[in-house]
């Protein structure tokens, strides 16, 4: 039975909580394991102490579809405590806002991969918390595609954006409290942090594991199966290709008009093997977003074995593929993308203009992978340093 930092939070209050004005930073997966909002929770459990909500990208109840689609500040209509959007027209909290407070509780729901924002929503937080001379006290959920697997290459400095500000890889295996101490002590942001850990959860634990009720921290996160192929997936985003998005399975499905699926099956297999999935070719139409009313060829991702499923570089191989085979077709998004006006948006997904280039020219999926090893070794050392779970 896993205890979740919430839950861990409610059962033993840290006595010096008592008479501290309090902030939260959280959306509506942020609930215990019976479906209880944090909120409520909070203030029951330290009447009058709540001053105000915040809310991460997407909005409060995960609302907003897609990236920079904004959310305004308003009244929390349970409460009636201001909520701050802290994906509006600014991403870092200001002063004004930290004046209301003198402890900010931080209950987010992540899922384990570098481009998902809610990362840095946190960082934010903590720079600021330093800055102001605020605590932190972030509340620890799990990591729902596991702690022991780290994939993917780190971001490279002249690739830092809103979905890589720090020398991470694709898939980082560390839970939101992990993540907090890594930007905080290694990264050096030097914020008063305290982490409430979770009891019973062990690092090789999916969330189809834990015994937990799934609820979707953003709209396109539907179900565990998304997040289990969300971090190679993700990188559709930074082209003309669907993600899924309009369907009833983002990132689990993917496709274009142009898509022949026998001719990338047959190019993916004369390149790489690609363990622990299943591509089924199927026609999909999405609703909304690209090729919205039109009829896609393309594939859903099933994951056989997830211990064996690397999807990032399930997902290199593909785009890859397509882009070797549909040079005119294929296109890569341009510029906006998570506020960055200038930049390629592939380049800040993937985290290496490099890598962009070596795939466009064909290079070998697992020479690229041996090419990061050595810094992905390092990372993988590093993150032990911040490890709650064994």
């Amino acid at each position: 039975m896993i205890s979740l930092g919430i839950e861990q939070l409610l059962s033993s209050p840290p006595k010096w909580l008592s008479g501290h004005r309090l902030g939260l930073l959280c959306n509506q997966a942020s609930t215990d394991s019976n479906f209880n909002h944090s909120r409520d929770l909070i203030n029951k459990t330290f009447p009058g102490q709540l001053t105000c909500l915040f809310s991460p990208q997407h909005g409060f109840f995960s609302e907003k579809q897609d990236n920079m689609i904004e959310s305004g500040h308003t009244l929390d209509a349970v409460t009636g405590l201001p909520l701050y959007s802290l994906y509006s027209e600014q991403r870092r909290p200001g002063k004004e806002m930290f004046d209301l407070f003198d402890v900010l509780i931080i209950d987010l729901f992540d899922v384990g991969t570098r481009v998902y924002t809610f990362l840095y929503t946190m960082a934010y937080c903590l720079e600021a918390a330093a800055e102001h001379g605020k605590k932190v006290l972030l509340l620890d959920r799990p990591n729902p595609v596991g702690g022991k697997l780290v994939e993917g290459n780190i971001v490279q400095q002249d690739c830092y954006s809103f979905v890589g500000l720090y020398p991470i890889p694709m898939r980082h295996g560390l839970t939101f409290g992990e993540l907090a101490h890594l930007l905080n002590n290694h990264f050096g942001i030097g914020a008063d942090l305290e982490v409430i850990s979770m009891q019973g959860w062990h690092r090789d634990m999916l969330y189809t594991d834990t015994g937990l009720p799934w609820v979707f921290p953003s709209p396109n996160m539907v179900s565990p199966a998304t997040s289990l192929v969300y971090p190679g997936q993700v990188i559709w985003e930074g082209t003309n290709i669907s993600e899924g998005r309009g369907t009833c399975l983002p990132f689990e499905l993917f496709g274009a008009p142009f898509f022949n699926c026998n001719e990338l099956l047959n190019k993916i297999k004369a390149s790489i093997d690609l363990n622990g999935c299943f591509l089924r070719p199927l026609i999909f139409e999405p609703t909304s977003n690209k090729w919205a009313g039109q009829a896609c060829h393309g594939f859903q991702i099933h994951v056989t074995d997830p211990a064996a499923f690397r999807p990032y570089q399930t997902s290199l191989a593909l785009l890859q593929a397509v882009t070797l085979l549909y040079p005119e077709a294929f296109q890569y998004k341009e510029p906006p993308y998570e506020y960055e006006y200038e930049r390629l948006p592939m380049d800040l997904i993937l985290g290496d203009t490099n890598l962009r280039r070596a795939l466009e020219q064909g290079e070998s999926i697992l020479d690229l992978e041996n090419s990061w090893q050595d810094d992905l070794n390092y990372f993988d050392k590093l993150r032990q340093e911040v490890f709650l779970y064994n």
